[in-house]
């Protein structure tokens, strides 16, 4: 899955942790870090334990920098396993900002089910999405 190891520093008050992460192949940690820092976040593999992880890190680190700007969690998944989607649901139901869900290319299986766990009222699909 990732291309390389690295190292983010979270600050939770006034604890620094240093946390283990993974940047997808063919993307650039640059890029990947803008996206995060604007709130735009991606599942586009097999839910599995290391992206559902990585993903609840993501969004409960975002909550607590602030909790007043939603999230984007665009969606290009075939399915995977239950319990971190699951877990991935839950912490979408958890944080407090909204969690917008957007379905781009398919959202099939445990996809689909992360997919109806955005904010009622924020959940679209591209035109030419496949939802199962």
């Amino acid at each position: 899955m990732g291309a390389f190891g690295l190292y983010v520093q979270i600050k939770i008050g006034r604890i620094f942790t240093r946390s283990a992460c993974t940047v997808p192949k063919g993307y650039n940690f640059t890029l990947i870090n803008r996206l995060y820092r604007e709130r735009l976040l991606f599942l586009g593999q097999e839910v599995d334990s290391e992206i559902s992880n990585q993903l609840i890190g993501l969004m409960i680190y975002l909550s607590i920098e602030d909790d007043t700007q939603d999230l984007y969690l665009f969606i290009n998944s075939p399915g995977g396993w239950v319990i971190p989607g699951v877990a991935l649901y839950d912490t979408m139901q958890f944080v407090q900002p909204d969690v917008h869900t957007i379905c781009m290319g398919s959202a099939a299986s445990m996809g689909s089910f992360i997919l109806v766990g955005g904010e009622i009222t924020k959940r679209i699909a591209f035109p030419h999405a496949w939802r199962q």
